[in-house]
């Protein structure tokens, strides 16, 4: 018999026997009635035997049913139990296979860190012999130089330090040779972009300063006694300052700057116009359209005569007959135009004056130098009125006008746009640079520009290797001497960086400064 089903009869045993015994109770008590019945009336003894065994038959068959019911449920009970011990036991499998597999992880686990042990410990071993390997190596190099020092001051005769300071002398120069070829090769890379990139300098420089250079040679102030003139100025519904524009073909800006009333023009005759008209107007107080007008003519017609004066004094401040009307109202148009704080026709009567000098020096013709030099930037009294530089535009007009070949040269060729085809024309190029260089021409002082020159020329003397040096041409050039036993031609360029280089980083200066570095070999021989 199956274990499992014994355990269910031994748990159902109680209920059984309960009920059996209930059942055996009642029919007991059933037939203990009838047999008394029965025995009370002796007469029935017959009826009393066949009622008993109807109910023994009775109590057999309500213990057959009783125990099939009992059977049915310890079947079910069973199934019931069965059901539940298989879910436990599937239970129990699943949770076996995970921690199989759980186990197989770890020992997988195990096995990489007992490799990677192996590994490690492989690697420590291998690196301790290379270290003794080292140690070793280091120990026989340290023997081996110790020994090679010994020699080489045994065979050169020197000591440790003086072979160092040898051997670094040695390197130093092999450096600077090195150094000189590659800034030589970034100098030949350099030229052949220069003109893109000195396109781009340009561009950025006009950018960066046209604001300023545009205040300064554009714009006029006039002092504005009080902000009632100012209203006065403008006029009702701004037509007195409309007026006044379209009579002086100048823009005037009234802001909130106090005093001051602003014209604008790049005309420079025609914003003196205006100037001297607004001041007419503010010290006469009548300000309209027509009193507006009336000053405007006035003050062109003596701004006009001023100009033809100043040109003609120019001429005979630089002792020149012959011009042209039109020349000498050019020339006096030049009175009101600046360059860098210079007045262009002070300007051009320095240089006319300076070419003078220098033709008389070299034998040549003084007067026509003096032409050459006082015409030379004429150009300037038209540039804003035509397309084109200034020497050509002042080429163009003096041709028209007959003048000489060296004067025409002079004027398009002071500035190197084209080849000199007489001597006047570079003796005007010079002049040109002395007048704009020299002390005081162009907002400068004469302590700033003494101290500049020392200060290339100072420079220049602290390199090593370097003789002599002079600052030439206004400080645009710095002439270096070199001694050529201590100095080749690949340390000359470097030296000529150098100097450039510490120019550009400790010096402020207008313009460029060239630097040019000189080595000169002689070789004497004697013949007895």
């Amino acid at each position: 018999m199956d274990p499992t089903f014994g355990i269910v009869v031994a748990q159902m045993s109680p209920t059984l026997s309960l009920v059996i015994g209930t059942v055996i109770g009642a029919v007991v008590a059933v037939g203990v009635v009838v047999v008394r019945s029965r025995i009370a009336q002796t007469s029935l003894a017959q009826q009393t035997q066949r009622l008993l065994s109807e109910a023994r038959q009775e109590a057999d068959n309500i213990l057959k049913a009783a125990q099939v019911e009992a059977k049915a449920e310890l079947l079910a009970a069973k199934e019931q139990f069965e059901k539940e011990a298989a879910e436990v036991r599937a239970e129990h499998k699943e949770i076996e296979k995970r921690l199989t597999k759980r186990e197989d992880v770890i020992d997988q686990k195990l096995d990489t860190l007992e490799t990677k042990e192996r590994k490690v410990d492989a690697a420590e071993k291998r690196m301790a012999e290379r270290e003794e390997q080292v140690a070793a190596r280091e120990t026989e190099l340290e023997e081996l130089i110790s020994q090679r020092r010994s020699e080489l001051v045994r065979i050169s005769g020197l000591s440790v330090e003086e072979a160092k300071k040898h051997l670094l002398m040695s390197i130093e120069h092999d450096i600077e040779n090195d150094a000189a070829r590659l800034i030589d090769r970034a100098i030949t890379e350099a030229k052949e972009t220069a003109e893109e990139r000195s396109r781009e300098i340009t561009i950025t420089a006009i950018q960066r300063y046209a604001a300023e250079h545009t205040s300064a040679s554009t714009v006029s102030t006039v002092d504005i006694p009080s902000d009632e003139m100012k209203g006065r100025v403008i006029g009702r519904e701004g037509r007195n300052i409309r007026a006044f524009e379209k009579a002086t073909g100048v823009d005037v800006i009234v802001d909130d700057t106090p005093g001051v009333v602003v014209v604008s023009a790049f005309d420079p005759v025609r914003r003196e116009v205006a100037r001297r008209s607004l001041e007419r107007l503010i010290q006469d107080g009548r300000i309209h359209p027509g009193r507006i007008e009336e000053i405007v003519e006035e003050i062109t017609a003596d701004v006009e005569r001023d100009i033809m004066e100043a040109g003609k004094a120019a001429a005979v401040e630089a002792n020149i007959g012959g011009l042209h009307k039109k020349q000498l109202e050019l020339l006096g148009r030049l009175a009101y135009r600046t360059s860098y704080g210079q007045n262009v026709l002070r300007h051009s009567i320095e240089v006319a004056f300076l070419c003078q000098n220098m033709a008389d020096e070299l034998g040549l013709n003084g007067r026509l130098a003096r032409r050459c030099g006082l015409l030379h930037d004429i150009g300037k009294a038209m540039d804003h009125e035509m397309e084109g530089g200034h020497p050509q535009i002042g080429y163009d007009f003096c041709k028209r006008l007959n003048e000489p070949p060296e004067v025409l040269n002079a004027i398009q060729g002071h500035h190197g746009d084209v080849p000199s085809t007489s001597p006047y024309t570079p003796l005007v190029a010079a002049a040109d640079a002395i007048s704009a260089a020299r002390p005081g021409g162009r907002r400068e002082s004469l302590e700033r520009y003494i101290k500049r020159l020392e200060d290339l020329e100072a420079i220049a003397n602290s390199m090593d290797g370097v003789k002599q040096s002079f600052a030439i041409q206004a400080g645009r050039e710095v002439r270096v001497i070199v001694d050529a036993k201590r100095v080749d031609d690949a340390h000359a360029t470097q030296i000529a960086h150098n100097i450039a280089k510490r120019i550009e980083e400790e010096m402020t200066y207008p313009g460029e400064v060239r630097v040019t570095v000189l080595r000169e070999v002689r070789a004497i021989g004697i013949a007895r």
